[in-house]
Formats: structure tokens, sequence, C-alpha cells
């Protein structure tokens, strides 16, 4: 399965596809979800077009994307540098209403930050389920070595140059997968830049589910920069029929 991640906390300095009002999210979706993608993932922005954790901005987004593609599912961003600290993102977070009433299906938590596990049950206590995200094989221990492998939608892994270790994305996979050990539920891993595209090649031969679009990369495997985020998506299903 291919999730697609829309936007990120990429300006249109850097692309100008990146979709920033619920609109524009919306249509992103709807053409990700035509090119292969059966979920997305974003970072809903204010109207100033920063990213933002309020639950009036959250809502609108998830609103448009199910309007313009009804039964996708959507998974909304609770990163660090959003807001200013745990408790403030907490706050923010404790706000969201539960999916029957506008929420996100779902919300990624990137386990190695402070108040990972009080955001993560904010979320379950509204019914939003959580993507444990997973950067680093320390963080993958600190996360089995917990009581939320079983609770979790999914775990993220996710190889980030500069900031997981490992030689290239691949090995950087192996090391938190190492770590994880056996887990009950489904793996979604994915690169991020000049990993992207070795580590979806990667993870698609070994059977997980993958994830791109331009919150990880601007290009296409063979290095020309993507028109949008279905043109990724779209190359992302090429490769996997490739690999069938």
């Amino acid at each position: 399965m291919i999730t697609a991640c829309l936007n990120g906390d990429r300006t249109r300095r850097q692309h100008h596809a990146v979709p920033q009002t619920p609109d524009e999210l919306a249509r992103a979706a709807r053409e990700s979800v035509e090119a292969g993608a059966w979920m997305v993932h974003v970072h809903p922005r204010d109207s100033s077009g920063l990213e933002t954790l309020e639950a009036r901005h959250v809502v609108a987004a998830v609103a448009a994307i199910r309007a313009a593609s009804p039964g996708v599912l959507v998974s909304a961003t609770t990163r660090d540098g959003i807001v200013d600290g745990a408790a403030a993102k907490l706050d923010c977070v404790s706000g969201w209403p539960p999916p029957r009433l506008g929420g996100p299906d779902c919300a990624s938590v990137n386990w190695h930050e402070e108040g990972a596990q009080e955001v993560a049950t904010a979320l379950a206590d509204k019914g939003i389920a959580v993507e444990a995200g997973v950067w680093s094989p320390h963080a993958a221990r600190e996360f089995v070595d917990g009581d939320w492998p079983a609770r979790v939608e999914r775990v993220l892994v996710e190889a980030i140059p500069g900031a997981t270790p490992g030689e290239d994305g691949p090995r950087a996979v192996q090391g938190i997968l190492e770590a994880l050990g056996e887990l009950p539920v489904p793996l979604l891993v994915h690169g991020e830049q000049d990993w992207a595209w070795p580590v979806l090649r990667w993870a698609m031969a070994a059977g997980h589910d993958v994830r791109i679009g331009l919150e990880d990369t601007c290009h296409l495997p063979d290095g020309q920069q993507a028109r949008d985020n279905a043109e990724l998506v779209s190359a992302a299903g090429h490769l996997r029929r490739l690999a069938e």
C-alpha cells in the first residue's frame, strides 16, 4: 500500500506544487488517490501557510480531503517545531475532535520527541489511531520497551539522512527493524531526501507498506523534478508493478 505525504514542512520555494490550503490539499489528495495512494498524510496550514496543530485548521483540511475523496484515510502530523514545546502540543492535540466529528483518522507521533506517549494517549482517547514514528534504533528500543506496540495502528519506520544512523537508507532501515523485532502491527517504511527512492524500493521488495510525496522528496527516481504528488505516487506504483 502507498501513502501519499502531501506537504510536510516544505515551502513553495522548494516546490511550486506544495499544497497548503484545504482546497489544495483536497485536490492533491484526490489526484494522489487516483494515481494509486490509499491514504494521505498531511501537515495542515493556517491562513498564512504556516504549519499548525490548531483544531479548526486540522478539521478544515480533513473535511476538504474527505469531501473530495470519500473513504480515503487521512493522517495528520504532531511533529515538534509546529508549536512551542510539548505542553503546547498536547494542549492542541487534546482539542482535536474524534474522526466522526471531523478529526483525522490517525496521526503520527514521533517516539523520540518529548511527551510522545502523552500525545499518543490524548489521540487514543479521542478515537484517533496512533502511528508511531521511529527514526532510530534507540527510539525503536524505547517504543518496544513500553506498552504501546499493541496499541498503535502502525509503526512508521523513517530513514532520514543526518538523523537516522546508517551509511545508506536501506541499512538505516534495517538497523531500526532489528531494534523493533517482531511487532503485532503493520510497518510503513519510508525514506526522505536522497534516501526516499532507495528505501522505497527496498521496502517494496520486503513486502512493507510505503509512503511517497513532496514531504519526502521533490524528485522522481531518475532525478528529474516531479510535477506534483500524483506523479510521485504514479512512479512508486510503477516500481511496485516492476517488482511483482
